[in-house]
């Protein structure tokens, strides 16, 4: 990868003095992601291991949004007509950007405005620090939609940032929760205004890009390899029980649901 001429096709990226700035672009929807999408943001954080100019991401926001999760007919839709080995296949992908993520040296910060719900949620989590502005909106709401609160790995993640009492109750239920109650339980570093979100994080970044990259390298790697199960394992095991719920008729109900603008009936099959 060379930052200086990457040009993705799923996402805008910009380069400057160190700092790679993402953003899903797609603000009419609230910045969704399709498979392509997924593909791409792995691969890319995938290849930043060996992109040594960039020395720090900042994932922003567009348009108001941060992320509104997997696109309801890109992706639901299909989803629900998939056999088990294509689903596992999905799941696994998801995973994997999660560990690209959490793989690439450089330290990755979420800069997130309004919308940041299920998949957009797991890539904030799964960013180095989160800043917030007041507006933000967080939920992992698969539980809404029919699935396991387990995805991308948030079971293993969540609770090591908030708590695993905070983490079981947002899993379960599936709400939302302010700025405020994120940046009290520790889950974003900072809330600022709407107008300065952008330049706080660049700033942070900048801050990241001017220390001592390789050892911010070696401080995530430490991070992350310091629990007591690997993330790998909590991946796939989150992954393999995706799968299996995403093949349940109440998954199916809640897609039907959404597509209709009504409350899904859930039968627990």
């Amino acid at each position: 990868m060379n930052p200086e001429t990457f040009s993705p096709s799923e996402f805008s990226w910009t380069f400057d003095r160190g700092v790679a700035r993402i953003a899903l672009d797609r603000p009419e929807r609230k910045n969704p992601l399709t498979f392509q999408s997924y593909a791409e943001l792995r691969d890319t954080f995938r290849a930043l291991v060996y992109a040594r100019s960039v020395k720090a991401v900042v994932f922003g926001s567009q348009g108001g949004n941060f992320c509104s999760g997997g696109d309801v007919h890109d992706i639901i839709a299909p989803l629900t007509k998939m056999s088990m080995p294509e689903l596992l296949d999905f799941t696994r992908m998801t995973g994997d950007l999660v560990k690209a993520m959490r793989g690439c040296p450089q330290p990755i910060i979420a800069a997130v405005d309004g919308v940041s719900v299920g998949a957009g949620a797991i890539i904030a989590m799964a960013s180095d620090i989160r800043y917030a502005t007041p507006e933000a909106k967080t939920a992992f709401l698969f539980n809404r939609v029919g699935l396991a609160g387990c995805d991308m790995g948030a079971c293993a993640i969540l609770p090591r940032i908030i708590g695993q009492g905070r983490a079981s109750e947002l899993l379960f239920f599936g709400r939302s929760f302010t700025a405020e109650e994120g940046k009290a339980w520790g889950y974003f570093n900072d809330v600022v205004p709407a107008d300065r979100l952008e330049s706080h994080a660049m700033d942070a970044a900048r801050k990241l890009a001017a220390g001592p990259s390789f050892a911010n390298g070696i401080t995530k790697n430490q991070l992350n390899m310091e629990w007591d199960m690997s993330l790998d394992t909590a991946i796939e095991a989150e992954a393999q029980a995706q799968a299996i719920c995403m093949q349940t008729r109440d998954f199916e109900r809640a897609y039907r649901a959404f597509a209709a603008k009504e409350q899904p009936v859930f039968e627990g099959d």
